[in-house]
């Protein structure tokens, strides 16, 4: 893995796994783990900007309580909602 790709991924890891609320720390922290080293380059900028959304609104787009404003709506957002635990 390139060094830069290497300390991205690690950067972003964190990020998701500390994202402020318990409910979006969870979700994001699964999802980093489990897809962030097999994501493409376009898919990591569409997971870096969409992390830059609130932890509220995060949460209610991947539980599927409030719909996916379509500009998020893309490849990611779909992984991140397969791993709701009803999903």
């Amino acid at each position: 893995m390139a060094p830069e790709r290497d300390v991205r991924l690690k950067r972003l890891l964190y990020r998701s796994k500390y994202t402020g609320t318990k409910e979006t720390d969870t979700l994001l922290g699964a999802f980093a783990e489990r897809y962030l080293p097999q994501l493409s380059p376009v898919e990591l900028d569409q997971y870096e900007a969409l992390i830059e959304n609130s932890d509220p609104d995060l949460y209610m787009w991947i539980s599927g309580q409030k719909p996916v404003p379509p500009q998020w709506d893309n490849e990611v957002m779909t992984m991140l909602k397969s791993m709701r635990p009803n999903a």
